[in-house]
């Protein structure tokens, strides 16, 4: 697995810029890139279970490792869901699963920046830095917007 990283800078607080990332409608906004209609199933605490899913009930299953509210959210992947099932012990899903997706925001004088690292596997890689940047163009919108 390759770790990966992807950054911005956003003129916004971190508080905002937060809640620019995991509240829902916002989510739902920003994650499209990867998926048009993806969302988030959780209550993004520390420990909980999350599902990323597409319109099709189908993505990730995962949990949050670690939720340090506006500094830093790591979630671990164990496996994907198809069709609303979730596998987290077939082969297929043991090469990526301990995935770590870690977000770490750091903020100046009202601007912050975001740097999400990953671990990847060679099969995603070349979607995940096609998608990442039009994603992050998505957040840093979603963040500047006038409140």
């Amino acid at each position: 697995m390759e770790k990966l990283q992807f950054s911005t800078t956003i003129q916004a607080t971190k508080q905002r810029v937060w809640a620019s990332l995991w509240e829902d409608a916002n989510y739902r906004k920003w994650t499209s890139p990867f998926c048009e209609g993806s969302h988030a199933v959780t209550d993004w605490k520390e420990g909980s279970k999350a599902l990323f899913l597409g319109p099709d009930n189908s993505g990730m299953v995962s949990k949050i490792a670690v939720n340090k509210p506006y500094e830093f959210m790591s979630i671990e992947h164990l496996g994907e869901v198809k069709n609303g099932i979730e596998d987290i012990s077939s082969e297929k899903v043991k090469d990526w699963a301990g995935a770590h997706e870690d977000y770490t925001l750091t903020e100046k004088d009202g601007v912050t920046t975001l740097l999400i690292e990953m671990d990847s596997a060679d099969s995603f890689k070349d979607y995940l830095i096609k998608s990442w940047p039009k994603a992050l163009e998505q957040l840093k919108a979603l963040a500047e917007q006038p409140v």
